[in-house]
């Protein structure tokens, strides 16, 4: 056996989970196999397209959550500036920008090495920190790539503290 080999049986599949999670916050799914699900999120933004991935291989559950945002070849030296201002702040996770497509995306994911079992819990904080991330960000984004802002100006509108209420 090598190094990272074992023998490990679930009790459940990990992707079983996300759907258990799905169904009890009544999001629209689709699973189109055992080790993908695809859920739709409504934002206060934006809708977000969030996919989960089972990856035996490397017993991790991969969380890739995009949103509606083309960015045009003429923006994507600026977006990449503010994905690199906004990833140094980031605890968990990252955005990544999809040249190819033109597309913006966050990435995170939880190892569940040795037979670990996810949890519900587990699962609903992997994707509120997704979510809270787009929902953090999108208008920066928005800004960089409609309203031509620099990566400092973008972050500058978007991320400040409010003192007080309204």
């Amino acid at each position: 056996m090598q190094l990272g080999e074992l023998d490990v049986r679930r009790l459940s599949h990990p992707v079983d989970v996300i759907e258990t999670v799905a169904s009890r916050h009544d999001w629209s799914f689709e699973r189109p196999c055992d080790d993908e699900i695809a859920v739709s999120v409504q934002g206060a933004w934006t809708d977000y397209s969030v996919s989960f991935s089972w990856m035996e291989a490397s017993e991790a559950l991969h969380l890739g959550c995009a949103f509606t945002l083309k960015v045009p070849a003429r923006r994507q030296v600026e977006v990449l500036r503010l994905l690199s201002r906004i990833n140094e702040g980031m605890l968990v996770g990252h955005f990544d920008l999809w040249a190819a497509e033109g597309a913006v995306m966050f990435r995170h994911a939880i190892l569940l090495s040795g037979g670990v079992q996810p949890t519900s819990q587990q699962a609903e904080r992997l994707l509120s920190a997704a979510l809270e991330a787009c929902e953090r960000y999108y208008q920066a984004f928005q800004f960089v790539v409609w309203a031509e802002k620099s990566a400092d100006e973008a972050l500058a509108c978007v991320v400040f503290d409010t003192v007080g209420n309204a």
